[in-house]
């Protein structure tokens, strides 16, 4: 079993807050600065610093764009149209309310930006017409020309794809797009292949969510808390214009996703739509365990400002009533349904956006209902603060009237996550411990995958030689 992180979003969620706040954690900034390298992207690079916030001491991740990928997220004035009166304050001065922003750079690569891209002042005007890549001291710069680019989710996906990054960190990434995607789609009322990312797709943002994903699998985290995330009120400008907040995307991201949502008194837009696309994928519960252990506590630095500081803590936890027990019981949800007039491809479709939304497992049986009607009864696997959202789907895209719900109880294995070496080359494998004592040890699909291609050799030679190895 992986590790258990709970997102703290009293002050909402943006990437870089998420990326920022995982870094502070303990991801390795050497493995994500070599990722963000691998990403077939220009114009960017990456800086990780120290920031003050509300005087407390916290990790910041900024995305600096050359000018013609520059967009306006973090523009207080152009975001509200006027002298949002909480402007942020230069390097190492307070703005308006005594809120210290930052000045104690400690960039990631001892003190080098990691990623590609062109520098740029805090003005926004470039410092350098070349993309360079700070190792060790040494500079190097490559010209490189940048004409508008407007993504589709078919392009994106095909950047995550051809990344230097694990399948788990791929298919985190991809997930989130997905999500951005639909609810992108839902807003501007043109189907998913229609559209064309522009602030959420922009190259900070494919930064962000690839970030991330690398940051995540890094840790090694497979459950994710989101009790609730917390919203402000008014309205933004956008590329589109006036929108309400919170934004169109967002709110269709927590509807669809059944995100969980406090509104407060704060007048701005605390949750961005790569902030909420996010939460919504990686959340597995919005319940926190009665009692756990904290192991470690990060902050991430928003760049917004308002009168509630801009930060999200993340912090590693360990449910105490999973210590030192043999076996434990456990409750998990059934729900089932019968289908007998959806095609194959909606079908297929309904279980891809099932697992995405967290469903812990999915799968068809086909059956004969009454008057000996051929069908499928789907059956999804989930947890109770996932029922909601994951019901939502089944009756949006499939015909049915209904769905059977059960509460069922299962007793589980302890189980850790843990590695083998196989020609010198690392192996995930997850540990089960029976009852009588005896250790199982199943090796991760993921892993053995990634292991087939590195090798250039067959899965079930590297299955072959993991039973050898244990």
């Amino acid at each position: 079993m992986g590790k258990t992180l709970y997102l703290e979003c009293n002050s909402g969620i943006s990437g870089d807050m998420a990326v920022a706040a995982l870094l502070d954690i303990g991801a390795d900034k050497q493995v994500l600065g070599d990722a963000l390298d691998s990403l077939p992207v220009k114009g960017f690079s990456v800086e990780i610093t120290r920031v003050k916030k509300a005087g407390l001491d916290v990790c910041d991740f900024l995305v600096k764009l050359d000018t013609s990928h520059e967009n306006h997220d973090h523009d207080m004035t152009y975001l509200h149209g006027h002298d949002h009166g909480h402007l942020h304050g230069g390097e190492g001065h307070e703005n308006h309310h005594g809120e210290e922003i930052g000045h104690d750079h400690e960039h990631s690569h001892h003190g080098e930006a990691i990623g590609h891209g062109h520098e740029r002042s805090h003005h926004g005007e470039a410092e350098a017409h070349g993309h360079e890549h700070h190792y060790h001291g040494e500079v190097k710069q490559h010209v490189h020309e940048h004409p508008h680019e407007h993504r589709g989710l078919p392009e994106i996906l095909d950047i995550i794809d051809k990344a230097k990054i694990t399948a788990r960190a791929k298919d985190t990434a991809a997930r989130i797009f997905h999500i951005l995607a639909r609810a992108e789609a839902k807003a501007h009322g043109v189907s998913m292949e229609q559209v064309h990312f522009h602030e959420v797709g922009a190259v900070d943002s494919i930064v962000d969510i690839v970030a991330v994903a690398v940051c995540l699998d890094n840790l090694d985290i497979t459950e994710v808390i989101v009790p609730f995330v917390c919203e402000g009120t008014g309205t933004v400008r956008c590329q589109h214009g006036i929108l309400p907040v919170p934004v169109p995307a967002v709110v269709n991201i927590m509807e669809a996703c059944q995100l969980p949502v406090r509104i407060t008194e704060v007048k701005g837009e605390l949750v961005t739509p790569t902030g909420a696309a996010i939460a919504a994928a990686v959340m597995t519960s919005s319940r926190l365990p009665e009692q756990f252990k904290i192991v470690k506590t990060g902050m991430g630095a928003g760049k917004r400002s308002y009168e509630r500081p801009s930060l999200l803590r993340a912090i590693l936890i360990e449910p105490e009533d999973c210590a030192g027990e043999d076996n434990r019981e456990d409750v998990i949800y059934k729900l089932e349904t019968n289908i007998d007039d959806c095609t194959g491809e909606i079908l297929g479709y309904v279980m891809e956006r099932l697992l995405e939304a967290g469903a812990r497992d999915a799968h068809f049986i086909p059956v004969y209902m009454k008057k000996n009607r051929p069908a499928y009864e789907l059956t999804v696997i989930c947890d109770e603060s996932s029922i909601g959202k994951l019901e939502q789907i089944i009756f949006e895209e499939t015909t049915t009237i209904g769905i059977r719900r059960m509460k069922m109880e299962r007793t589980i294995l302890p189980r850790k996550s843990g590695s083998i070496m196989i020609d010198g080359r690392e192996l995930k494998v997850k540990k089960c411990t029976l009852p009588d004592g005896q250790v199982r040890c199943y090796p991760e699909y993921d892993s053995v995958v990634e292991l087939a291609k590195e090798k250039g050799c067959t899965l079930g030679q590297i299955m072959d030689a993991f039973r050898h190895t244990v």
